[in-house]
């Protein structure tokens, strides 16, 4: 019985204290301009992306939250750009995300209209920087100097 206790304090402690992984998506289009979305729950333009579903990898969640979100199509994950894991990056919860660029086709459609409420392709200087969700002010900003980062 203290064997079975001990297995079920792991399996709280595995799913009420660890972060949860996600992703963050610079989706590219052909052109060159950037596809944000605007969040249903603060209003603020953001990266495509969301939490890794059990049995995912990190390509399929990146190509399945473009999908939902934005109605993309992933032509390919071009390049890390960073893993953010400061535990206040996220005001839900405490979050690892992976941060990618990726080259994106198809016609821009909100599936998940629960989440989205707009969205919108940028040039890269019409982005509201200093205005983004979460951290995601500092993630552009990574992307725009080239850099990689593990934060």
């Amino acid at each position: 019985m203290l064997q079975l206790w001990r297995y079920l304090q792991t399996a709280i402690g595995i799913i009420f204290r660890h972060p949860i992984t996600g992703t963050s998506i610079v989706p590219v289009l052909p052109d060159g301009r950037i596809v944000l979305v605007q969040r249903r729950d603060n209003g603020k333009w953001s990266m495509p992306g969301g939490i890794v579903d059990w049995g995912e990898d990190i390509s399929t969640s990146v190509r399945r939250e473009l999908a939902e979100e934005t109605g993309l199509n992933l032509v390919k994950i071009s390049r890390l750009i960073g893993v953010y894991s400061d535990p206040s990056r996220d005001p839900r919860f405490h979050s690892i995300c992976i941060f990618v660029e990726a080259k994106v086709e198809g016609e821009m459609q909100i599936h998940d209209t629960l989440e989205v409420k707009d969205i919108h392709a940028f040039s890269p200087t019409d982005i509201p920087i200093g205005e983004l969700s979460h951290d995601h002010d500092r993630q552009i900003q990574d992307y725009f100097n080239g850099l990689t980062i593990v934060a």
